[in-house]
């Protein structure tokens, strides 16, 4: 019931900035939590930042100061403000979010398709 697209990713110098945004759409489902994941080449996918549906945030300690999380819950989407881009950033970037799912009564865990972000000089 919930597809989530990502969008914004690219190839960006080191120092630069990107702005992720991940829409979600469907029927049925009402967003509890979102957040951004990524998965670089021989390594395992690790959270970048989340927020719940109010203010609370979290984010991975490489990325504190410089990545910002936020949301906007009439549209359904989140977005994830990356600045003072590193090259060790570079990975696809997976949108998540934790929906109630009305048709089951349950929360789920749904994901997006994967951003490619290169950081390069």
């Amino acid at each position: 019931q919930v597809q989530l697209v990502e969008s914004g990713g690219g190839l960006v110098q080191p120092g630069g900035s990107l702005r992720l945004s991940c829409a979600a759409s469907g029927s049925g489902f009402s967003i509890n939590a979102m957040g951004w994941y990524r998965q670089a080449p021989g390594k395992q996918r690790e959270l970048v930042a989340a927020i719940t549906s109010g203010t609370d945030t979290n984010y991975a300690d490489s990325v504190k100061g410089r990545f910002t999380i936020s949301r906007d819950n009439a549209k359904n989407t989140v977005y994830l403000q990356m600045n003072s881009l590193k090259p060790e950033d570079t990975a696809v970037y997976y949108c998540n979010a934790v929906a109630y799912n009305y048709y089951v009564g349950d929360d789920y865990y749904y994901w997006g398709q994967g951003t490619q972000v290169t950081v390069s000089s």
